[in-house]
């Protein structure tokens, strides 16, 4: 059996689900099949064609290695291939997007064939992903009187690959399609459940919404030819949650155009609009992509004759349509005016925050690669040449206001700003490239960023990037035939590339699979760092830290570098004195509840919320900064006070340590530079050089939070209500309650104390309880399943060592084993303890699920539609979040609470304390270490 035997195995197989033949990557199928092209009378000849020539992935993959080769004996004329020509062989190489394509483009615009010196330069001219190898080539033939690369290095620093692009269309013409009322989780694009087929995009692609939906939006293209569908979030914001590249990648699959005709299912320039706007990531994403993302203001609060908003009977704002978008109507973007208009040319409402300078680039380039790449090729050309570079690309948009301090991010891009006026301060709404010191990729969008690398062809970490790590949290909780088949792969590649990884591919140490969240906020050991991470929770206690869709991530590390806009900050502080019972989960959700009563609008989406926390360590604090995911808000940034600082960086040292200890160096020392750099830092504060990063007394805030936490006196949950008339407002995290709301009588159905909200302390507070409660019963019975997942293993070492996983064991009816993981997702529980690996488990969705129709009470940070627990039949599935107490406690009595309840099961048990920075800080820390 060949290579080429199999693939047409599964060609049969991928034909009968309805898909096309899968692209092809392997170097090895592409020989044979580059074989039976040579071979003219071979009886595959013309499929070999088409698959060498439409369905062979570019970049760095092997194949393309094999393709460029051939592609070059072509044009060299050392093989004749009938169907395909010298001219049409160098358009193929144009469309290889670097890598070994442009090391043949230099072998033959560099080389002794005259002939084929001047074509191989004019394709060379339009490419933009070259490396330091690739110029490193140019400047050695310029030094050595080289015409050809003195011709290419002008064209370079004249930025023609950009300049002679099309301009964008001065109109849009789109036909509406609203894919849903309310936030639009990308999980309706992109299913969790899903994950594992991410990377073949044309079958991720039919998980997209519904079935129904894509034929409905195939039909609104065959009835509106020449005009783009534009996918409406109505009433909502679009593109909340995770997995942003594959959920833009589909919206593009089903809605934008081919990139390339060569390369197959890789599409771009979708248009995406929500009333409240796009998800601030999401919008990065779109940018990736060249696409369009518009805020459309549709619907505004109705207002009474002093211009206070109407309320309803729920105390929510009324809303009142300025405009119709439903689906089928016809609008109209206008580029040049930054306009949308209706099909009759009426304005609807300004969208120049759309169309700014750069997002103007991305789209004519096609992506805001081109351009990342492309401003770096023009500098490296005019430096070269000795010349000065003439202003082609927008200028780094530069805002400053004298006299103005800065907040604790502003401080944080001046630090770390690359490319901008020296000596200049640049404040919130400046537009500039920041390095990037730490950065994380996770398995469920890993296989992605694999692609994104090979697709820019890159071939090694950024030597700028500090830290750098792969996990496996997100496929941890089945060892399935998924699993199996990527996790490995995806381990190899990024360990070759340079990052630690969650599991050796040498097999030589334990596969960690800890929570992605946590390394970082370990790794990260400067409190002026820029974190990027493939995952919305990329959300680090130290620093400021962005999630970012799989491409950003492989930008990131293949550059070191991070291009936006300098956020706008909310301060948050806290007043008054925690009451000893309350958590401090509840005081996370009562910021949000405290937010929306002080503001009534969401003041925190796409900002920063700076959060003055500074009396919590790493991990209690890491609580807070995680859910600002949910928040809507676009970072955070905790101020910290010295000593505790300190505290958090010699516990980041020594968890760095544990993984040295435990064979996860990488070759490249990164471990032991990430331990240096802290004690510099820890150096830099005790001396008094440089303290804990704070703001500046002057600076400038969007808008100030004070949270009152001697309001918060009983559990809070946050309430998809997926019962509420209003459907856009179900599945949002703005719903908060008290406990007393659900009058002890809301049936819990499963708990989950787990995912990247809990650390140390909180499984230390399950032991607590279940150890309270049987002194009190003499025995502990649960009315529901509980599953607990600690979100690292060093926290079941230590809980070990410390006598507390004896009372887990003694009420756990299963307990992970690495030696013998599941290789299928539960489907059914028990009323009893279940012990899983440690990873995202439930909270991800893509393999462990709640039984259909559940009431979940959960310490994650998930309650969209589908994502924890489905629908069934008769009950719609419902993901309800709070802290580890409340949550174990209602799983013992298989509901909510009273407070009585809570208050007599939580006495003497140390929960997470916490005080205002200017306070004492309260209590003792010990249960928490």
């Amino acid at each position: 059996m060949s290579l080429y035997t199999d693939y047409l195995t599964e060609i049969e197989t991928r034909k009968e689900q309805g898909l096309s033949p899968k692209p092809i990557d392997d170097g090895a199928l592409l020989a044979e099949i580059i074989e039976q092209i040579k071979d003219t009378g071979n009886e595959h000849l013309g499929d070999s064609l088409k698959f060498f020539i439409y369905n062979t992935l570019p970049g760095t993959t092997n194949a393309a290695g094999v393709k460029a080769k051939f592609l070059k004996e072509i044009i060299l004329g050392d093989v004749t291939v009938d169907e395909i020509a010298p001219e049409r062989a160098f358009e193929l190489l144009s469309h290889m997007k670097g890598g070994p394509s442009v090391a043949v483009l230099l072998d033959l615009a560099l080389g002794d064939t005259e002939s084929v010196a001047a074509p191989a330069a004019e394709v060379l001219k339009t490419q933009v992903f070259l490396y330091d190898a690739d110029m490193a080539r140019l400047a050695e033939a310029l030094e050595a009187g080289n015409a050809i690369a003195k011709d290419v290095l002008d064209s370079y620093a004249k930025a023609e690959f950009f300049t002679k692009l099309p301009d964008l269309d001065d109109e849009v013409q789109v036909v509406t399609y609203i894919a849903g009322e309310g936030d639009i989780s990308t999980d309706l694009l992109s299913p969790g459940n899903q994950a594992h087929s991410r990377a073949d995009r044309e079958l991720h692609g039919k998980c997209m919404i519904t079935e129904e939906a894509q034929k409905e939006i195939e039909a609104l293209k065959l009835q509106h030819p020449g005009k783009r569908v534009m996918l409406i979030a109505e009433k909502g914001t679009m593109g909340v949650g995770s997995s942003r590249m594959s959920g833009v990648n589909n919206v593009a699959l089903w809605t934008g155009k081919q990139a390339s005709p060569y390369v197959p299912f890789v599409n771009y320039a979708p248009i995406v609009a929500g009333t409240n706007g796009i998800s601030p990531i999401f919008l990065t994403t779109v940018g990736v992509t060249g696409g369009i993302g518009l805020d459309l203001k549709n619907w505004v609060k109705k207002v009474d004759e002093d211009g206070n908003a109407i309320l309803n009977n729920d105390g929510n704002p009324i809303l009142e349509q300025k405009y119709s978008v439903e689906t089928g109507t016809v609008l109209k973007i206008n580029t040049k005016t930054h306009k949308l208009l209706s099909e009759d040319g009426e304005e609807l409402v300004d969208v120049s925050s759309s169309f700014t300078p750069q997002k103007m680039e991305f789209m004519k380039a096609g992506g805001s690669y081109a351009i990342v790449f492309g401003k770096k090729l023009q500098t490296f050309a005019a430096e070269t040449l000795g010349v000065e570079a003439p202003q082609v690309f927008a200028p780094s948009k530069e805002i400053s206001h004298e006299g103005q301090g800065l907040t604790a991010v502003e401080k944080i891009f001046n630090r770390n700003a690359v490319g901008t006026t020296p000596g200049k301060t640049l404040h919130a709404g400046s537009d500039v490239r920041v390095k990037v010191n730490i950065v994380g990729s996770q398995d469920t969008t890993g296989l992605m960023t694999m692609q994104e690398l090979e697709a820019m062809a890159a071939t090694v970490v950024s030597p700028i990037v500090d830290g750098a790590y792969q996990s496996g949290c997100h496929t941890a909780s089945v060892w399935d035939a998924k699993a199996q088949a990527n996790t490995p792969r995806l381990m190899k590649f990024m360990n070759d590339f340079g990052l630690v990884t969650g599991r050796d591919p040498k097999g030589e140490y334990h596969a960690m699979t800890d929570v992605i969240h946590k390394v970082l906020n370990d790794i990260t050991v400067d409190d002026w760092s820029v974190i990027i991470g493939g995952d919305s929770h990329t959300r680090m206690s130290k620093g400021v830290a962005f999630g970012a869709d799989s491409g950003t991530v492989a930008l990131a590390l293949a550059t070191g570098e991070a291009s936006m806009p300098i956020p706008e900050s909310v301060k948050v502080t806290f007043k008054g004195q925690m009451a000893d019972h309350m958590d401090f989960r509840d005081v996370v959700h009562a910021t949000q509840a405290q937010m929306l009563q002080q503001h009534g609008d969401n003041v925190f989406q796409g900002r920063v919320i700076e959060v003055h926390i500074g009396t919590l360590l790493a991990d209690q604090a890491f609580t807070f900064t995680d859910w600002t995911a949910e928040m809507k808000a676009k970072a955070s940034v905790c101020i910290s006070n010295d000593e505790t600082l300190i505290g958090s960086l010699e516990l980041a040292k020594s968890r760095i340590q544990i993984m040295i200890d435990k064979g996860m160096e990488h070759e490249n020392g990164m471990l032991a530079k990430l331990i240096a750099i802290a004690d510099k830092r820890i150096a830099e504060i005790k001396s008094g050089e440089k303290p804990a990063l704070t703001p500046d007394d002057n600076a400038k805030y969007f808008a100030e939070v004070v949270v009152d936490l001697e309001e918060i006196i009983e559990p809070m949950i946050a309430d998809p209500d997926v019962n509420n008339a209003d459907v856009s407002k179900r599945y949002t995290h703005d719903t908060i309650r008290p406990i007393s709301f659900y009058n002890a009588e809301k049936k819990v159905d499963l708990g989950f104390v787990g995912s990247c909200m809990v650390h140390k302390g909180d499984i230390k507070i399950v032991a607590q309880m279940l150890k309270n409660l049987e002194a009190a019963n003499g025995k502990v019975e649960f009315k529901a399943p509980l599953v607990v997942a600690a979100p690292t293993y060093n926290i079941i070492d230590e809980m070990k060592e410390e006598g507390d996983w004896e009372i887990l064991q003694k009420y756990s009816g299963f307990e992970f084993d690495d030696l013998f993981p599941k290789e299928q997702a539960r489907t059914e529980y028990e009323n009893i303890l279940y012990l899983e690996r440690p990873g995202c488990n439930l909270c991800m969705g893509n393999q462990e699920k709640a039984a259909k129709g559940d009431t979940v009470l959960a310490t994650s940070t998930r309650l969209f539609q589908g994502r924890v627990v489905a629908d069934s039949e008769s009950k719609k599935g419902e993901s309800l979040l709070a802290s580890t107490p409340l949550v174990v406690l209602s799983a013992i009595l298989g509901r909510t609470p009273t407070l009585e309840e809570y208050k007599t099961a939580v006495e003497g048990i140390d929960l997470t304390k916490f005080a205002p920075p200017m306070e004492k800080p309260a209590g003792a820390r010990s249960v928490h270490f």
